[in-house]
């Protein structure tokens, strides 16, 4: 290591150099800015002011250097971090999630927002639940009997954790939703449906960038492009022999796709209504029975 001292001055000015050479001049800060605060422990709006006055251990020092390196490889800091925020509480995330992003919290919200018309413990079903977090949210928001399906055993041991971490109560079930044959494994009479599963066509990869393509599970990201609302279908039909009189399906979509993921319901429910997220992208989709 080249830095000059393990003053915060010195560390800041010497990683930020580094880290401009990959990201513009805000994202590099605010990178370094929340990698130093997570591993010298320092709130991270203190920061600009403490850089003259504060010494990081060799220990803390080490951490940081190796973060600077992973996030010049791309590397996503919240797999650096193994630690995400959503929706006010924190998640532990590695390689076997994927990492939350800002469109579920409103997918979650959306949810919460209309729960005044859900029964006073609603039945709760996740579909590719990943690291728990939607449906330990919902679980603790709602006060729901709540339930969450993932085919990954890596995924389901990390969302166990999180709902321990955060005192919720999830049924977390190991299969394959897509094998019909699994159905019978998984909870009936459901007041909510929601989901938030693999919908990016692979031909979109020239989209993404390298932090997604090269380290988050791409079988939580991508469908093929031959049978890209594969999960959605399977939803529909699910839900049609397992939702309760008055249930709801909330999923988040494909921007691109959006009129033909609402065609696949429309078919066999009444109230089908796509809902925009706050960049003005149909991202929802809410399915009444």
């Amino acid at each position: 290591m080249k830095v000059a001292s393990n003053k915060l001055s010195d560390i800041y000015k010497y990683y930020l150099t580094n880290l401009l050479r990959v990201y513009s001049d805000n994202e590099g800060a605010i990178l370094l800015n929340r990698l130093i605060a997570f591993f010298a422990e320092i709130d991270s709006y203190k920061i600009p002011q403490m850089l003259d006055d504060v010494r990081v251990s060799e220990s803390q020092l080490l951490k940081i250097h190796f973060g600077v390196k992973d996030l010049l490889k791309h590397k996503p800091l919240e797999y650096i971090l193994e630690e995400v925020e959503f929706y006010e509480m924190k998640f532990k995330v590695n390689q076997n999630v994927l990492i939350p992003r800002p469109e579920t919290e409103e997918l979650v919200d959306l949810i919460w927002k209309n729960s005044s018309s859900s029964p006073a413990k609603p039945k709760l079903f996740d579909i590719g639940s990943g690291s728990g977090c939607i449906a330990i949210c919902l679980s603790k928001l709602l006060n729901a009997d709540t339930y969450a399906v993932d085919c990954s055993k890596e995924a389901i041991k990390i969302a166990k954790q999180n709902a321990t971490t955060n005192c919720a109560e999830v049924k977390f079930i190991e299969t394959d939703f897509l094998t019909v044959a699994n159905w019978k494994y998984l909870p009936k009479k459901i007041d909510i449906i929601v989901s938030n599963p693999p919908y990016v066509r692979k031909s979109e990869k020239l989209l993404m960038k390298p932090n997604v393509l090269d380290y988050e599970p791409e079988k939580a990201i991508f469908v093929d492009d031959e049978n890209p609302l594969i999960f959605y279908k399977a939803i529909a039909d699910f839900a049609f022999k397992n939702l309760s009189e008055k249930g709801k399906i909330y999923l988040e979509i494909n921007e691109f796709l959006a009129v033909e993921t609402a065609e696949v319901f429309k078919s066999l429910y009444p109230k089908v209504k796509l809902i925009n997220d706050l960049n003005g992208k149909k991202r929802f989709l809410l399915v009444e029975k």
